[in-house]
C-alpha cells in the first residue's frame, strides 16, 4: 500500500473535513434583510452574490426540504444559449458565461464539460428557423452553426439520420452547450454564501406571507415569524402556489416534466443530441450513462410521479435516434415540476408587492440560467428594486401590455 495513501486514511480529516462545507442548523433570528424562499440554485446563487458582491450577509434562506432538492435535483443539468429572441440569446449568453468559471470561483468542481448540443431538423421550416436561430446567436456572440447531414454523421457516427421515416436535413450545432453536476452547482453556491454569514435553513417551510399598506413585512415558517425588509420568491414547480400567500396572481400552469437515464456503457456520445420533432433528447453522462428526456406531459399537475405512457413514447423516439439502445436496460425515471408561461420565458423582477421579488416561471430551462438569475436578482435586491437592463423584458407586466418574448419553439424537445 502506497504510504500516502495510508496516511490519508489515518488522518483526522478521514473521511469528513475538519471544517463542514456548510453550517450546524440555527435557530431562526426575529428578522432578516432579506428572506429568500426556496433553497435550489436559484435562491442559493442569489444569496452567495448578495453575500460576496454587495455585501449583504443578513439574509435567510429559506428551504421546505432540503438543499438543491426541488428541480434543482432533478433536471438533467443541460446548458446552453441557442435561444430565439435577442433577449433570450443575451441573457442565457452571460449565464454560459459565468458556469465556464464557477468551479475556480468556488473553489469547488462542478464538474462542468463543454461538449456542444446538437439539434436535429427533419422539415425545410425548421431549417428556415435554425438559420434564424444561428443568426440571432451568432449576432449576440454564441457559437452557433447550421450544419448538413454529412457533418452531423461525422459528429455523431451512431446517430440514425432517417428516425421514424424523418430524414435529417440538417443541424443547428450549438458549440457552447455544456453540462454541469446540478447538486454541485447548488452546493458551491450554498458554502459560498453560508461561509460570508448567510444563514441555510432547512426543512423550513414558508406558510404565509405579511402584507402591510401593500408592502412586504414578514414570513410565517413552521418554526415561527419572521419580519424582514424583502423576499426573494424561487420556489420553481410552485411558483403560483407560493404567490398566492402574498396576494399575487401569476400567469403561470404547472406541468411535470419526467426523464429517465439507462445503465452505464462506453463512451459513445459526447455532444447532446435532440429532435423536437421527436419530443427527444439524448445525453450520456460522465458515468457511461444515457439521460433521455422530452416534453412536459400534456396535462397540469403537481406531482413528480412518472408514468408508463411517457416512457413509452421517449424510449420509442430515442430507439428511432440510436437504435442499438433498445438493448440496454432502464435503471430509473422521475419527474419534476416546471412553471410555464404562455410565451416559454421567465418572469422576474418586480410584483405588485414592494419588496416582494420575483424569480419565477422557469419551464424546463432554470438550471441553465442559475449564476446569471443569481447576480441579477442579487442587484435587483441590492439597489432596492432598480431592475437591472439585462431582465426588464422579463418583467411580469409584459403579459399585460402585450410584449411577450417568444421563446416557443427553442427548446431542446418541444413541449
Amino acid at each position: 500500500m502506497p504510504f500516502s495513501l495510508l496516511k490519508y486514511g489515518l488522518s483526522n480529516d478521514y473521511p469528513f473535513e475538519k471544517d463542514a462545507d456548510l453550517p450546524a442548523p440555527t435557530e431562526l433570528k426575529r428578522h432578516y434583510d432579506v428572506v429568500i424562499i426556496g433553497g435550489g440554485g436559484h435562491g442559493v446563487a442569489t444569496a452567495y452574490y448578495l453575500a460576496k458582491y454587495h455585501g449583504m450577509t443578513n439574509v435567510a434562506i429559506l428551504e421546505k426540504g432540503y438543499l438543491g432538492g426541488g428541480n434543482t435535483a432533478r433536471n438533467t443539468a443541460v446548458i446552453r444559449s441557442n435561444y430565439l429572441t435577442s433577449e433570450g440569446v443575451k441573457f442565457y449568453k452571460q449565464s454560459v458565461d459565468m458556469f465556464q468559471g464557477l468551479s475556480n470561483e468556488f473553489d469547488f468542481n462542478i464538474m462542468y464539460s463543454s461538449r456542444g448540443q446538437l439539434t436535429l431538423a427533419h422539415t425545410d421550416a425548421t431549417v428556415r428557423s435554425f438559420r434564424q436561430r444561428t443568426e440571432v446567436n451568432k449576432h449576440f456572440g454564441g457559437r452557433t452553426e447550421l450544419i448538413d447531414p454529412q457533418q452531423i454523421k461525422e459528429l455523431v457516427p451512431t446517430l440514425n439520420m432517417n428516425p421514424a421515416d424523418m430524414p435529417i436535413l440538417a443541424g443547428l450545432w450549438h458549440i457552447d452547450g455544456a453540462t454541469a453536476r446540478h447538486d454541485a452547482v447548488a452546493w458551491g453556491y450554498a458554502k459560498g454564501a453560508t461561509q460570508r454569514g448567510v444563514e441555510l435553513h432547512q426543512l423550513t417551510e414558508v406558510t404565509g406571507v405579511t402584507v402591510e399598506q401593500g408592502k412586504v413585512t414578514g414570513v410565517t415558517t413552521n418554526r415561527g415569524a419572521v419580519s424582514c425588509g424583502c423576499v426573494v420568491q424561487a420556489v420553481a414547480g410552485h411558483s403560483s402556489l407560493v404567490a398566492s400567500m402574498a396576494g399575487i396572481r401569476m400567469p403561470i400552469t404547472t406541468y411535470p416534466l419526467q426523464a429517465m437515464v439507462t445503465q452505464p456503457v462506453k463512451p459513445f456520445l459526447d455532444p447532446l443530441v435532440s429532435s423536437s420533432a421527436l419530443h427527444c433528447y439524448v445525453q450520456q453522462t460522465g458515468r457511461g450513462e444515457i439521460v433521455f428526456g422530452g416534453g412536459s406531459d400534456p396535462y397540469p399537475l403537481y406531482n413528480t410521479r412518472s408514468t408508463l405512457d411517457l416512457k413509452e413514447s421517449l424510449l420509442a423516439s430515442a430507439v428511432e435516434m440510436f437504435p442499438f439502445m433498445a438493448n440496454l436496460k432502464l435503471m430509473r425515471q422521475w419527474a419534476g415540476i416546471t412553471d410555464m408561461t404562455s410565451d416559454y420565458s421567465p418572469i422576474m423582477g418586480l410584483s405588485p408587492i414592494k419588496n416582494y421579488y420575483l424569480d419565477a416561471g422557469w419551464g424546463t430551462w432554470g438550471f441553465k440560467s442559475t449564476p446569471i438569475c443569481g447576480k441579477t436578482m442579487a442587484e435587483l435586491v441590492a439597489s432596492g428594486g432598480k431592475v437591472p437592463e439585462l431582465i426588464a423584458p422579463f418583467s411580469m407586466d409584459r403579459f399585460d401590455v402585450f410584449r411577450q418574448v417568444n421563446e416557443m419553439g427553442a427548446t431542446a424537445a418541444s413541449h
